[in-house]
């Protein structure tokens, strides 16, 4: 049976997030336009009532992208990346989450719906009510393209598994897990997964209502 994910699980896993976007912040080693927009991401959460819960939009979808994260451990091994902190304290819930896909049917891709699927935990229509910023766990299986998209929020990822090729722009290369990607304001992205499935956490600000669209 699917449980629901606790609130108290999911504090957890935010504040594991917001202490590795702050470790990145502290250590000064990040590109002049990701650390402004990680210490963005910082202020805005610092500002969201996490004592006030939704906990219908906690509940569990029981989205089919969930067996595309079989393969994932429910523990790390060991954890020998930055990173794993904040995958450790997403795995073990990761059939609890409140999985959702919301772009219509694509007649190229007829189960795209059913292999990718975003699991947001704040922003306007999440557990946790903000209507500055967002943020939330991407889960794309492997071998799937997440085709051409834009929305008009600034983007932050944080790669936590998989290496998947992504477009930004006219630019195209892998990125290994503990990349941290910046998607500007409307910029044309596309996201390619590997032999493993990919799971990213993400982060809007700006227009955090206007929903992503795929290109035509």
């Amino acid at each position: 049976m699917t449980m629901t994910l606790s609130p108290q699980a999911a504090l957890v896993a935010i504040d594991a997030l917001r202490r590795h976007f702050a470790q990145r912040l502290a250590a000064r080693r990040e590109r002049p336009e990701i650390a402004a927009e990680l210490a963005k991401v910082l202020a805005l959460l610092d500002t969201v009532d996490f004592s006030r819960i939704d906990a219908e939009r906690l509940e569990a979808s029981g989205h089919p992208v969930v067996t595309q994260l079989q393969a994932l451990p429910r523990v790390p091994s060991a954890l020998a990346r930055p990173t794993d902190a904040v995958l450790a304290a997403f795995l073990p819930h990761l059939d609890a989450l409140p999985w959702r896909y919301s772009y219509a049917p694509r007649a190229d891709a007829p189960d795209i719906g059913h292999r990718m699927a975003w699991a947001e935990l704040v922003g306007p229509i999440a557990p946790f009510k903000s209507d500055e910023v967002c943020l939330g766990l991407t889960a794309i299986g492997p071998g799937l393209l997440y085709p051409a998209h834009r929305h008009p929020a600034v983007e932050t990822y944080l790669v936590l598994h998989g290496t998947a090729r992504w477009t930004t722009g006219q630019t195209t290369c892998p990125h290994p897990p503990g990349t941290l990607i910046l998607h500007p304001s409307n910029i044309v992205h596309a996201m390619e997964a590997g032999d493993e499935p990919l799971l990213a956490a993400y982060a809007w600000t700006g227009d955090v209502h206007t929903l992503s669209e795929y290109l035509s």
